[in-house]
């Protein structure tokens, strides 16, 4: 494999020899303020627990500086649940948001970059741990195993924006790198996990809850969601549906051990005092006293009306759709009299404000976590792929209604003939599910790209009854201006890094 260039590599290898890092171990509460200037990643051949410690941990301090920001999910705003402010200084979101993306794009360039570092420095890590023998084995074990995870769902991350990309695999710069096949991506993708799994214990020991450092499960919970992705555009591997189903039913018969499961209340999700929660199957963790902060919460998804930043937005249409109840109740801040806001009328989402009350209207450093994969995406998974493989169970038709259970506000383990169904097309079911589950949270867009739909979501955004006080039907915050097809689905490669290597033009 060769790299992406020499210059930008070399520089970042020289950075990881040398550069503090802030520790993110999160095995307690009490270790998030550890002091930054002990944590050093570690040069050269590992000889200690401590020093493999330090590799792992300083990239978790990447991924951390990396998420903090909206950007690292900065294709979420081509989906039909997310718009941006229609001016300011979002230009960015709203190149993806009017299917409109330049090569020059900074977040593109930023999200590019800062998620290549990551796997340099896991492909160091594991090179510098190549000939270590530690005597607590089951500790190198499940370090290693987080290193494989954290490059495969990184490398599942960028694919998921840019479709087919490099895949550098050593720390040693090469000059003339090639974008890989989506099928060598997923494929490697699938290796780093499984080998992730095979490495990561049940649960891993002392965290909170929410896997901040993942487990088996999660490992194998992110397999089920790459085989959903795998089973779509553009792969369109049918055979990878059962795979699917049968990895996200292996995590729901584990769940207890792995300490997966859905919280009562939807809403429960949202609050700061429930960060840590059972329903992460995969959970960022931040703290804003230690210095850790997430910054695309609260302030960001205000109007200006509530002193807000105005960078994340709800679509009108899909508020409109949205089924009334809990769930709605629960994603949305309802509350707001958002048809007369004085600069851009769109519905504020709960899920990035927090309810009333939770964070300051004048916070933006919060120390919300990011739920990047939640249980409830398991299920929906397992009813999905159930469906589309053929195979189609009384366990499945159960996934899917517990989903809908709660998002009545009803005990989700107990059957409710009024809301359970039993027949149809599950996986239609559950796919229309996922849209009001995950609205908001940056994954509606890979949905709307795995089935080719983009153009059915996206070519009627209109507002239909959302009026102001003028009796004025309301418009579109930003119009569609680019295409539609399947050849708009993935964003370019930075141009800058075709400049430095052309390959990447391929």
């Amino acid at each position: 494999m060769k790299t992406i260039n020499f210059y930008k590599l070399f520089r970042a290898h020289l950075f990881l020899l040398s550069a503090v890092a802030i520790v993110l171990t999160f095995e307690s509460c009490a270790e998030l303020d550890e002091d930054p200037a002990v944590s050093r990643l570690a040069p050269g051949s590992y000889s200690n627990q401590a020093e493999l410690e330090l590799g792992v941990t300083g990239i978790y301090s990447q991924l951390r500086n990396a998420s903090q920001w909206s950007t690292f999910f900065v294709s979420g705003w081509s989906g039909d649940d997310i718009t941006t402010h229609k001016a300011s200084n979002k230009a960015d979101f709203r190149e993806f948001d009017q299917r409109s993306v330049s090569p020059e794009n900074a977040r593109v360039v930023n999200n590019w970059r800062d998620i290549y570092a990551m796997v340099r420095a896991a492909n160091s890590v594991l090179e510098n741990a190549k000939d270590l023998e530690l005597p607590d084995q089951d500790a190198q074990n499940r370090l290693l195993g987080e290193v494989y995870f954290l490059r495969g769902t990184m490398f599942f991350h960028l694919t998921r924006v840019h479709g087919r990309i490099p895949l550098p695999l050593t720390a040693e710069p090469e000059l003339d790198i090639s974008r890989s096949s989506q099928v060598e991506v997923y494929t490697q993708i699938e290796s780093d996990l499984l080998q992730a799994e095979n490495l990561l214990p049940e649960i891993y020991p002392g965290v909170l809850e929410g896997a901040p450092r993942p487990n088996s499960g999660t490992a194998r919970a992110m397999l089920a969601r790459l085989y959903l992705d795998w089973g779509g555009f553009p792969a369109k591997d049918a055979s990878k549906y059962a795979m699917a189903a049968s990895s996200a039913k292996q995590v729901m018969d584990n769940s207890a051990a792995h300490g997966f499961a859905l919280v009562e209340d939807l809403e429960d999700l949202w609050k700061l005092e429930n960060r840590f929660n059972s329903e992460g199957v995969w959970t960022i963790a931040y703290c804003v006293d230690c210095g850790l902060h997430n910054r695309k919460f609260g302030k960001l998804g205000n109007p200006s009306d509530l002193f807000g930043w105005q960078e994340t937005f709800a679509e009108i249409r899909f508020f409109e759709d949205f089924p009334e109840g809990p769930r709605k109740e629960a994603t949305y801040r309802t509350e707001h009299d958002w048809e007369n806001f004085t600069d851009q009328t769109n519905p504020v989402f709960k899920k990035i404000v927090g309810p009333e009350g939770d964070i300051p209207l004048s916070e933006f450093n919060t120390n919300r976590n990011d739920l990047f994969m939640r249980y409830a995406e398991v299920l929906l998974i397992y009813a999905e792929a159930s469906g589309r493989s053929g195979n189609v169970t009384s366990e499945a038709w159960e996934a899917l209604n517990m989903i809908r259970r709660r998002a009545e506000g009803l005990p989700f383990g107990t059957p409710d003939p009024g809301v359970d169904v039993t027949s149809g097309d599950i996986a239609e079911l559950a796919f229309t599910e996922r849209k009001w589950e995950f609205a908001g949270e940056w994954i509606r867009w890979n949905d709307l790209v795995r089935m080719e739909r983009v153009e059915q979501a996206l070519s009627n955004r209109d507002p239909q009854v959302s009026m102001n006080d003028a009796g004025e039907l309301l418009n579109v915050s930003n119009a569609i201006i680019g295409s539609l097809g399947t050849d708009n689905y993935f964003a370019p490669i930075p141009q800058n890094e075709i400049r430095l290597n052309p390959n990447l033009g391929d």
